[in-house]
């Protein structure tokens, strides 16, 4: 077995709702209360964070905050990369999404010369740009800023110099350039995104297995084809938003739920069949937030069910 390290990143500054800050404290808290002492048994490092510049005037509309995930984005890198650099398989514990920039740059940039494969198990496509987002939340970019991918045959803002100098910086954590190809990304549970979304994952074919078609022809037939699209990957990475499971049957314990997504079970054989190829070198889990949960603690016991069930199928290295 392989030596998992937690790194733990508890910073929401990219999110555009307060509260996943605390996801990780209510894993934490789940875990306590089942009696599990998964947390005393895995090494941990826990990464600075800067969340009291939530306080800060925004000046970046198109890409709030953006001066402050750069800054994180950096630290988790450098943590995810170190701790490859030193054997262990980093489990990250995140609070909004935009962190999975910073661990896909981390593993780049401990391994410059391999081939990385993104799995993103997620409601959202995580695609826009601060030329393309309705919104400005940085949570909903960071596939754009590991892909190098700014959209701008859909673009709808004019982000001025200092935000796209910010955009550049992200783009270029760890390592310059992208970090992956779009051939190399496969989105599981994907099914609320813009327009703008839409077009750049249909111009960069990137494949999208939605929660119905899953179903309809098997999980082991839809996971075994991402597999067989990612052959040529020496690694592969695994990104487990909570908003990929359904809200309605779980809780609302998270920033954007969607109805309509996977099943604990679902989403623990998927990480579970894509263990067994030995490429996968990096697990997160993220967007946990236990102030809009409407059912207790529920989304992080949910979420603890799924970390604690995977911990056991990690092979050895």
């Amino acid at each position: 077995m392989s030596t998992i390290k937690i790194i733990k990143n508890r910073s929401d500054i990219g999110a555009g709702t307060r509260g996943s800050d605390m996801g990780i404290d209510a894993i934490e808290i789940a875990a306590i209360n089942q009696g599990n002492d998964f947390f005393h048994k895995h090494l941990f490092q826990d990464v600075v964070t800067h969340n009291e510049t939530i306080y800060n005037k925004n000046t970046n509309n198109f890409a709030k905050r953006i001066e402050h995930v750069v800054e994180q984005c950096q630290r988790v890198s450098d943590a995810v990369s170190e701790n490859l650099t030193q054997g262990f398989f980093p489990i990250v514990l995140s609070g909004d999404h935009s962190s999975a920039l910073g661990t896909i740059s981390g593993i780049k940039a401990a391994n410059p010369n391999k081939t990385l494969g993104v799995i993103w198990i997620d409601a959202h496509a995580d695609m826009h740009s601060p030329y393309t987002s309705p919104s400005g939340n940085i949570h909903g970019m960071p596939l754009a800023a590991a892909m190098g991918i700014d959209n701008l045959d859909c673009k709808i803002n004019e982000p001025g110099d200092i935000t796209t100098a910010h955009w550049n910086s992200l783009k270029n954590i760890g390592s310059l350039g992208p970090k992956l190809k779009p051939s190399h990304l496969i989105y599981f549970g994907v099914r609320d995104y813009e327009e703008a979304e839409q077009k750049a994952i249909e111009k960069n074919n990137i494949r999208l297995v939605k929660v119905e078609e899953l179903r309809y022809r098997g999980l082991d037939i839809c996971v075994k084809e991402a597999i067989g699209k990612l052959l040529d990957c020496d690694l592969i990475y695994i990104s487990f938003d909570v908003d990929s499971m359904d809200c309605d049957n779980i809780s609302y314990g998270t920033g954007t739920p969607v109805p309509n997504g996977f099943l604990p079970n679902e989403v623990m054989q998927i990480i579970e069949t894509l263990l067994a190829t030995n490429k996968v070198c990096c697990i997160e889990f993220t967007e946990i937030n236990p102030l809009l949960d409407n059912k207790g603690n529920k989304m992080a016991e949910t979420a603890f069910q799924v970390l604690d069930h995977i911990c056991t199928k990690i092979p050895s290295v």
